[in-house]
């Protein structure tokens, strides 16, 4: 697919294509070999710059950022050149930071322009405005819809401009008369400077400022660890830069940022929360506090898993730490309650031989409910 239409909620120009591929489930390789090879083979080809990544994943980054990619670094300032030069500063320095992939700058040539400088003093002497003239130079170089044309059912505009050989002639658009408020005619040329040059395809703008955008994917690491020594990385980089140019990183990091911000707090009043139920039920602080005990080794025993199975400290990691909170609180309180009943109805008394015996008179339904 080449493009998406203007009122696309992600509209693009026809020079991005995007190719949706299927990867075989049952191919030997792995799906990061799949992708590894995928990304060599299009970075063989000259003139072109790619990023690879699920659909959703594109979709989910353009929509918190503007940014296909999981981390998008955009320098804001007012001088093109200079921030495309240091935009070159930044991408030399983060292809030095392991789990960076798909790293590029956002597209951006220089491709050749004809310039129209209005010399303000010529215009206040022939009695012009550079309104009048860009109007004029507008319908000459870009036509004016001055009528329709019918044809059966159907309706074409009617435009007027100049011939395409006069449009792509300087000489000729030197030579291109402007008439004057008090009669007369005086050729464009004579107002104004016209000369070939070039400038970028594009010039981007946020929050009504100028700026480049360097993006990357990750892999192998966590967003926020690979986020974290890219800002390490760039501090001489942002240092560097003249009064009014600055950086901002963007992209799902920072979603998952402010997510880990607040699923801690969360976790911290789910904690309190969990401590006055335990209290209600049994009117002690030394047993609420004896359930909420084992918490520190469940959490010990997650952490271990993660290491283990080679995984970072993600969003869907820590909304497990706060599932096996719960987990290992449910059994610590089905344990002291058998605890209490066997002391209560039972005649027993808080030693080890009741212990051993509420542990294993317990361990079958707390091992059902726990796997």
């Amino acid at each position: 697919r080449t493009g998406r239409a203007e009122l696309d909620e992600h509209a693009e120009g026809v020079n991005m294509s995007e190719f949706l591929v299927e990867l075989d489930p049952n191919s030997p390789r792995s799906r990061e070999e799949q992708l590894n090879e995928i990304r060599s083979a299009m970075e063989s080809i000259p003139g072109i710059v790619t990023a690879v990544e699920q659909p959703i994943a594109h979709l989910i980054s353009h929509m918190l950022s503007g940014v296909k990619a999981q981390v998008g670094i955009k320098i804001y300032g007012d001088d093109l050149d200079l921030l495309r030069q240091k935009a070159e500063a930044v991408k030399a320095e983060m292809q030095t930071v392991p789990g960076v992939t798909d790293l590029l700058i956002e597209p951006q040539v220089i491709i050749p322009q004809l310039r129209i400088e209005m010399n303000r003093a010529a215009l206040t002497q022939y009695g012009l405005s550079a309104e009048e003239v860009n109007n004029y130079v507008q319908t000459a170089m870009n036509g004016a819809v001055v009528s329709e044309v019918l044809d059966g059912m159907r309706t074409f505009d009617l435009v007027v401009r100049m011939k395409d050989e006069y449009r792509e002639d300087i000489g000729g658009l030197k030579r291109l008369a402007i008439h004057l408020p008090e009669g007369g005619t005086v050729p464009l040329g004579s107002i104004a400077n016209i000369y070939e040059s070039g400038g970028p395809n594009a010039v981007n703008r946020e929050n009504v400022r100028r700026r480049v955008v360097i993006q990357c994917n990750v892999k192998d690491r966590g967003v926020v660890d690979v986020v974290r020594d890219i800002q390490k990385a760039l501090k001489p980089i942002v240092a560097s830069l003249p009064p009014g140019y600055y950086p901002t990183y963007e992209g799902q990091f920072q979603s998952q940022q402010s997510a880990s911000q607040m699923i801690a707090i969360l976790f911290v009043v789910a904690l309190l929360g969990v401590f006055f139920v335990l209290y209600t039920l049994f009117r002690s602080i030394n047993l609420a506090l004896q359930v909420m005990a084992v918490l520190p080794m469940a959490f010990i025993g997650s952490v271990a898993a993660l290491v283990w199975t080679g995984q970072t400290v993600t969003i869907a990691a820590m909304v497990g730490f706060i599932s096996l909170a719960g987990i290992a609180s449910r059994n610590g309180v089905l344990l002291l309650q058998h605890y209490l009943h066997l002391v209560e109805f039972e005649g027993e008394s808080f030693t080890k031989s009741m212990i051993v015996r509420a542990g294993l008179e317990r361990l079958a339904p707390v091992l059902m409910t726990a796997l």
